[in-house]
């Protein structure tokens, strides 16, 4: 559910401190754990990082997330990848063609020298 609209937006007023009156260009990576921190208009050009629960990922803000949160550009999962077996014969099939179309291109140029 989101925020209450007569109560606005929540920004947290550390993050807001960290950015009074500085540049985006004089300023380096800003530090935060707070992913609930609403994006707004002055934080616009300033580097984040937000804290994933393991490390912080830089996130250069643009005009295109304000409105949004800061930890929806910092994501918590890692995704690996689906599959299991048939998944490897895909690949390791797929890495012989390649390997196969390499060599045939490698061959190619000198079969028209001769």
């Amino acid at each position: 559910m989101t925020r209450s609209s007569k109560k606005g937006p929540y920004v947290d007023p550390r993050v807001l401190r960290k950015v009074e009156g500085k540049k985006p260009i004089e300023t380096g990576v800003i530090k935060t754990w707070s992913r609930a921190c609403v994006i707004s208009p002055e934080m616009v050009g300033f580097n984040f990082g937000v804290h994933n629960g393991k490390t912080h990922i830089e996130v250069l803000v643009s005009e295109d997330m304000v409105g949004h949160r800061l930890g929806e550009f910092s994501p918590t999962k890692k995704f690996i990848k689906h599959g299991g077996k048939m998944q490897k014969e895909l690949e390791v099939k797929k890495k012989e063609s390649e390997i196969a179309a390499a060599k045939a291109a490698k061959t190619a140029p000198d079969a028209k020298k001769k």
